[in-house]
């Protein structure tokens, strides 16, 4: 070999080392590699199909926090002063591990259409597009890039008080004291400024979109419609959601053609937030408009709890209405402006409170009427109004005189009868589609039918879950950051991919995911209830008079499921 050609040869390698030297100061091998792994993991199957953008911005955060987790791992190595290989070995080590990184995303993006598509194909969605894997790198990238730039700024503040702290104590002494400052000082700061900011600014936006209409939505003017010039509670009172609720209702005539059989205008009242000044004085108010229209003289009278926005789901209203040919009386009162997510973390007692204080004014005034023509009192509630309708009371206030039953949807993981009821569910039930003591009085239902269940009489109170095993609400858990979850266990949900599996905080974050974009799942999965589940449940809660098992079926075929999904309404 020449001189000159060994010279270029030994120059390429100097620049090959110096670039690897400089980059191994900034990125940590370890951390790529635990990084790689998150990310790859992040790729494979949750409960709900992802789209390109939220996949990557998943991805993304996922390699931020395996790099932070193997970063620290590679720190505390030398923290404690243990030896590493000789600098050439080390060169190779973080060369080989930077080539599997890469080799591991690839093969991870490879496989992520398939992945993607195995959610796809239990929910009856057509594949992904081929490019998909493109898009989430090129998402995932400077994503992962912002959480890592956030990172190394957390760091090199946590060093610099470090450094101002060593003089005056002892070195390990001074590291402790430097990582809870930064820590008690960045959470206060976030918690008391950028959250509770951005909560007081989605808590006005909602309540300014609240208040929002198109101008051609008039006023209803029959007599018995919330906000008609009769009724006792103001229709600029009440918001977009309650008015698209109260608007859109299923005419007697409506009923009829559907039903075939003579039906009557179905009764619903709503009161908004701004229609009285405080808890007390909207259940009052009510309970007044109940009695003004004459709502227990209805067959049916139901207490439904909206979600957090105020809306309540039409698909499970319009499905009762059917059944009992529109003798049916409905009251809503809301009692956030936050969408369910935000307001199931942070004011979830908000609803328990109006959930109750309503629950006690109807059932303590129902009690007083004939038992023999009375309506038949129940209670209802989605996602956060289920929460909400299982805190209105407590099975002892009712012993004496129960109310009739309950159908509650998308419970989430924190609504008390449900997690009692899972948790003690018998053994060998799966927990997506638990059996609860001897069934007389609490069931669960997903796209399953009650004909699935056995022979035993229900009792005087009928209590019906219905969930499904791909409903993000409902089995998102904290403790699925280094706990496998019960529902994973074969055999798993009709509707969860068979190809899901569970990886430590990389499922948890998935979840989450999924929790946010529950809505955006087609009707019948995920967090979209399907009218003709609803139908079943209803069924198995009221026993309405008149229907059999032809009648229950045309009357599934003669809705329409996909007017009921979210996007539609």
């Amino acid at each position: 070999m020449s001189n000159g050609l060994r010279r270029a040869f030994t120059d390429w390698g100097r620049r090959v080392n110096s670039f690897w030297d400089a980059l191994a100061v900034h990125l940590s091998p370890p951390g790529m590699l635990v990084g790689a792994m998150f990310f790859a993991a992040s790729l494979t199957p949750s409960l709900l199909p992802r789209s390109e953008v939220a996949q990557g911005v998943l991805s993304g955060a996922c390699f931020a926090v395996g790099y932070g987790f193997g970063n620290l791992i590679h720190w505390f190595w030398g923290f404690l002063g243990l030896r590493v290989p000789p600098g050439r070995i080390t060169r190779v080590l973080g060369i080989t591990a930077a080539l599997g990184c890469i080799a591991l995303v690839l093969i991870a993006l490879y496989w992520t259409t398939g992945w993607q598509n195995s959610v796809r194909a239990v929910m009856g969605l057509p594949e992904v597009d081929e490019y998909q894997p493109l898009i989430i790198a090129l998402v995932a990238a400077p994503v992962s890039i912002a959480f890592l730039v956030l990172g190394k700024a957390l760091v090199t503040l946590i060093r610099l008080v470090w450094s101002w702290l060593m003089p005056h104590m002892p070195r390990r002494v001074a590291l402790v004291m430097s990582i809870t400052l930064v820590g008690l000082v960045v959470t206060l700061l976030f918690n008391n400024l950028v959250w509770r900011a951005a909560l007081r600014g989605a808590e006005r936006f909602y309540e300014q979109l609240d208040a929002v209409i198109s101008t051609d939505a008039a006023p209803p003017s029959e007599w018995h419609q919330t906000g008609s010039p009769q009724s006792l509670i103001e229709w600029e009172t009440i918001g977009r959601d309650s008015r698209r609720y109260l608007l859109d209702h299923k005419s007697a005539e409506d009923i009829t053609q559907v039903t075939g059989q003579p039906a009557i205008e179905p009764l619903r009242t709503y009161v908004g937030l701004r229609s009285a000044p405080n808890v007390e004085a909207r259940v009052q108010l009510a309970l007044d408009e109940l009695k003004r229209i004459g709502a227990f003289d209805r067959a049916a009278l139901v207490l439904a709890m909206p979600v957090g926005t105020g809306w309540v789901d039409p698909a499970a209203i319009d499905t009762l209405e059917y059944l009992f040919h529109g003798d049916v009386a409905t009251v809503a009162v809301q009692y956030s402006y936050l969408a369910s997510v935000l307001s199931l973390l942070i004011e979830p007692e908000y609803g328990a409170e109006t959930a109750s204080a309503l629950f006690s004014a109807v059932y303590q005034y129902w009690t007083t009427l004939p038992k023999t023509s009375r309506p038949k009192l129940y209670l209802h509630g989605l996602s956060l109004g289920a929460i909400a309708s299982q805190n209105a009371t407590t099975v002892y206030d009712v012993l004496g005189d129960p109310f009739d039953g309950a159908l509650w949807a998308g419970p989430p993981f924190s609504s008390p009868i449900w997690k009692h009821a899972t948790d003690f569910r018998l053994a060998g039930t799966p927990q997506w589609l638990p059996k609860f003591g001897n069934s007389s009085a609490v069931r669960f239902m997903n796209q399953s039918r009650p004909e699935d269940w056995d022979d035993t009489p229900w009792g005087p109170m009928r209590i019906v879950f219905l969930q499904y095993a791909s409903d993000p609400i409902v089995f998102f858990n904290f403790d699925t950051d280094w706990t496998r979850p019960d529902w994973l266990s074969q055999p798993t949900g009709p509707d969860v991919s068979p190809a899901l599996n569970w990886y430590p905080i990389v499922t948890f974050l998935q979840l989450a995911v999924d929790a946010a974009l529950a809505q955006t799942a087609p009707v019948g999965y995920g967090h979209v209830y399907s009218p003709h589940d609803y139908i079943d449940a209803w069924v198995a809660v009221t026993d309405p008079p008149g229907w059999d098992a032809q009648s229950i079926n045309a009357l599934k075929a003669a809705i329409n499921i996909d007017d009921y999904h979210p996007s539609n309404q």
